[in-house]
């Protein structure tokens, strides 16, 4: 990797390394340390130095899980521990560290093993992921918890947020709705499609959800589970605001 490469994909990260082989190591596969090492054998001292991102994917993942878990707390503090954990696994999974991955265009610069390179390495999901958690390890490494903090809110968590737009917000408000309903001896609320629209590769699907036999809310989706859970975020804003207000949180039409 020459330099320009380095200095592009340290643009793109929004980081400086002090200590660039760490990013050097955060991009090495393992497929490709042997074959660098036989390169350099006549060298021993940077043979021995080669190393591969298995150990920094390794911490990189406990990285991750901590800031995970740091954003959501700060970012939804209403939000249940169960809320907070299906939501953390939304957030963080292997589509959406590789697809952090192709942002910062990290498979244009992996170091593979020949087989690995003939074989697509560079755009398989799973290796990009990898490769990914590597890289947060590195910037740990190099300079601890603030800058790779702001790395993962510009680079995974805020992209996530937008992409996936209320759906991460949403991510378990129907639990929410029957955590609420339970813990008032109110019977399970029932969700019924209502209407569809738009042609069959962009379907609209409305979806109403029902209280003690009586309509309490609607919400609209792309699929019908995210127009369930938009009906249920509108039917918990309705009853929360009627316990607020001294109501009994009895279900009534929207």
């Amino acid at each position: 990797m020459t330099q320009g490469d380095v200095d592009q994909l340290q643009e793109r990260l929004g980081y400086q390394f002090k200590k660039p082989e760490l990013l050097e190591r955060a991009l090495t596969h393992s497929s490709a340390a042997p074959e660098l090492r036989s390169e350099h054998k006549e060298e021993s001292a940077e043979a021995a130095a080669i190393q591969d991102n298995e150990r920094l994917e390794f911490l990189g993942d406990a990285v991750l899980e901590l800031l995970t878990r740091e954003y959501l707390l700060e970012s939804f503090p209403e939000w249940s521990e169960g809320q907070l954990s299906k939501s953390r696994a939304r957030l963080v999974n292997a589509h959406s560290l590789c697809e952090a991955a192709r942002r910062v265009k990290l498979g244009e610069h992996l170091r593979l093993g020949r087989g690995e390179e003939k074989s697509g390495g560079r755009e398989k999901p799973a290796l990009l992921a990898d490769a990914f958690e590597a890289v947060v390890a590195a910037v740990y490494a190099d300079a601890g918890l603030g800058p790779t903090r702001e790395m993962l809110k510009r680079l995974l968590f805020e992209q996530a947020l937008e992409e996936r737009g209320e759906r991460i917000a949403d991510s378990d408000r129907k639990s929410a709705l029957q955590e609420f309903l339970q813990g008032r001896g109110t019977p399970p609320a029932e969700y019924r499609l209502s209407g569809e629209s738009g042609p069959d590769h962009q379907k609209i699907f409305q979806v109403e959800v029902w209280i003690n036999g009586e309509r309490m809310a609607s919400g609209e989706g792309s699929t019908k589970k995210e127009a369930e859970q938009r009906a249920a975020r509108s039917a918990m804003e309705l009853l929360e605001k009627s316990v607020t207000c001294g109501g009994s949180g009895k279900a009534g039409s929207e």
